[in-house]
């Protein structure tokens, strides 16, 4: 089925804002903070794992460097969705489709905070942190936002490494250079992000249709959605489990991932079982707000377990 989008209808959708109109309150909005809290948090654990010693001048300059990228690449990606995000309903009442910042002030915010992260990064703590935090930027805006969203069913899939990033360049920050841990856990995000994502759009699928955004359920169906959101789970609960089979992580890490991933399993098959009504919502909604739990209590053992040892 076709799902395209005038690339200038949105734009005609929204209402324009006049100039300076914004608040801080908006231009707060614009970073999306939900994520941004999200992409601290998963960085700081890779800070915190990482081999060497890092002073706290440095490491609070990295993760500062990380938030602030994150915050650039939320504002570009709401100056780019402009017309997307007027029409969704969940997203009506962001800044610009509210009219209450410009698309101009929204891309100069987004742009001088990219540069802004990525610059300071790379001279005060490494080149490598900040070609990585670089990248990821660029990933997020252009390949995910601009290219994969409006163009394929998968740009979850290949645009979640842009989200999936953060943990690997707070390690480049500390460290200089990047291990095996840092991939494992870039990976671990990397295919939480699929069902998490495709969870939300099963019960959201008319809103994504109608804003003409080729989500998988749109594309090719909620059956489908079901069974690659069991796929990608039944891929997903051992990869978790594997810093412990490499000796990265220790028994709390094991338990609470056998445990939580067991749970994260049960909700996936319930949601592939449960395949019409109030039902078919309900555990799709159960595995969405399970998925944001899952993915905070393997990190935050994670965390623990280094504060411990460093200790």
């Amino acid at each position: 089925m076709s799902v395209g989008l005038n690339e200038n209808a949105g734009r005609s959708l929204a209402p324009q804002a006049s100039e300076g109109l914004g608040t801080p309150r908006d231009y707060i909005s614009l970073l999306k903070p939900r994520v941004m809290s999200l992409v601290i948090f998963t960085a700081l654990v890779g800070l915190v794992r990482a081999p060497d010693h890092v002073h706290p001048v440095i490491a609070f300059t990295a993760i500062l460097c990380i938030a602030v990228g994150a915050g650039a690449a939320g504002a570009l990606n709401m100056w780019w969705d402009a017309d997307i995000d007027a029409v969704m309903s969940r997203t009506q009442r962001r800044p610009i489709p509210a009219g209450r910042v410009t698309p101009r002030e929204a891309l100069a915010f987004g742009l001088t905070l990219a540069a802004f992260s990525v610059v300071v990064l790379g001279l005060l703590v490494n080149v490598l942190a900040g070609a990585l935090l670089a990248f990821t930027i660029f990933f997020y805006v252009v390949v995910y936002t601009m290219w994969l969203k409006r163009s394929t069913p998968q740009n979850i899939v290949i645009g979640g490494l842009a989200g999936a990033l953060p943990p690997m360049v707070a390690w480049a920050a500390a460290s200089g250079s990047i291990s095996l841990e840092s991939v494992i856990l870039v990976a671990i995000i990397f295919f939480w992000t699929p069902p998490h994502f495709w969870a939300l759009s099963l019960y959201r699928a008319d809103d994504y249709a109608r804003a003409g955004v080729p989500m998988l359920p749109v594309t090719a169906g909620p059956d489908e959605t079901r069974k690659q959101i069991l796929l990608y789970t039944l891929f997903l609960v051992p990869l978790a489990l594997s810093p412990v089979m490499l000796g990265e992580a220790g028994l709390a890490y094991g338990v609470v991932a056998g445990v939580t991933g067991l749970g994260m399993l049960l909700l996936a098959v319930n949601v592939y079982r449960r395949r019409t009504g109030p039902a078919a919502v309900t555990a799709a909604k159960k595995l969405f707000g399970f998925s944001i739990l899952y993915l905070f209590l393997l990190f935050a053992t994670l965390l623990a377990e280094a504060l411990v040892r460093g200790m």
